[in-house]
């Protein structure tokens, strides 16, 4: 197990280093001057403009300003806010856990909805409900995220009222928050009402960030399930008289799995990508919001560390999940 694990951390030094260049050439494409963009409406003489730019250390050659980038952040050094001033670790650790919040809750509510839908697509397949959980995943897997989340803040918190719009709770309530995490930190509060309010501000972002995982783990399941109820040992154990849920259950739903779980695995990815959208609609102050702020502002450090640090989370799930496979299915340590 151990040359398994070692094996898997390996492959993610080349990963990283890609993944480095391409996070500081991505903000060197940027169209926009991030020192006039510091300077305001105020402007800036030529002069002063060639002092920042020196600063800044924009005036080097590009190849140098890599490797200087690269060789504080083997320090631990991801540099300072342009805007802020403020250390980027500092605010991404301030900001991540509300981003955590929404997508823990979202992949959630996609794996406890999509795992049962397929495997009963699966069971009845050809049925009324295979053709409409089929249709409904396909119909959500296509949808665009801001257009989703549009239409259902103007259903339920438009027309119907039932959820707030916007932010992560009521102005209502102030506490200091201990763990980052809203849901959490307003049960420890004990203020009346403020874990109700903080679920209410939580329901629809984290539907809307859900809609696309949802589907594809729903559609996964299926496919996989229909896979494994063909083979000989699932036949063999219906057979052998075994009760139905005992065969769906154990045999094909445990060997169903891995690409299951693959598949949940990869769609962390994609709740990084969506909460971007989501959270800039629904003005949720996670890393998403935090990333297109910092984008539009020119913010250099921020852009590219941030870049650095969902990616380094993304591939440490996708370490978890390869990890996953081992206790799945043990053969697949010894390959």
């Amino acid at each position: 197990m151990l040359r398994f694990i070692l094996s898997k951390l390996l492959y993610l030094i080349p990963t990283f280093l890609g993944i480095t260049m391409i996070a500081f050439g991505f903000v060197r494409v940027l169209p926009g001057d991030p020192v006039l963009l510091m300077a305001g409406e105020r402007g800036i003489t030529p002069e002063r403009h060639a002092e920042l730019s020196h600063q800044l250390g924009f005036d080097r050659p590009i190849w140098e300003q890599y490797l200087d980038f690269l060789g504080r952040l083997l320090q631990g050094d991801l540099g300072n806010s342009l805007v802020t001033k403020k250390p980027v670790l500092t605010e991404f650790l301030a900001l991540f856990p509300a981003t955590i919040e929404l997508g823990l809750v979202a992949i959630v509510i996609a794996t406890m909805v999509g795992i049962p839908v397929g495997v009963i697509a699966a069971i009845k397949r050809g049925s009324w409900f295979d053709q409409v959980s089929m249709t409904a995943a396909l119909v959500g897997f296509s949808m665009p995220i801001f257009w989703w989340g549009l239409l259902l803040i103007i259903l339920f918190s438009g027309i119907l009222q039932w959820t707030p719009v916007s932010g992560r709770i009521s102005l209502l309530y102030y506490f200091p928050q201990v763990t980052g995490f809203m849901l959490i930190d307003s049960l420890l509060s004990g203020q009346k009402g403020a874990f109700l309010s903080a679920l209410s501000h939580l329901i629809l972002p984290s539907v809307v960030l859900a809609t696309i995982p949802l589907a594809v783990i729903a559609r996964q399941t299926r496919s996989a399930m229909l896979e494994v109820m063909g083979e000989d040992y699932v036949r063999t154990a219906r057979a052998k008289g075994l009760p139905s849920s005992r065969v769906v259950g154990v045999h094909a739903l445990r060997n169903a799995m891995i690409p299951v779980v693959t598949t949940i695995g990869l769609q962390i990815g994609v709740l990084m990508a969506g909460a971007i959208l989501t959270e800039t609609i629904f003005s949720w102050p996670g890393i998403g919001k935090w990333m297109i702020d910092s984008i539009s502002r020119r913010d250099y450090p921020v852009v590219q560390s941030g870049l650095l640090l969902i990616a380094g989370v993304v591939m440490l799930v996708n370490l978890a999940v390869d990890l996953t496979y081992g206790l799945i299915n043990p053969r697949i340590r010894h390959k």
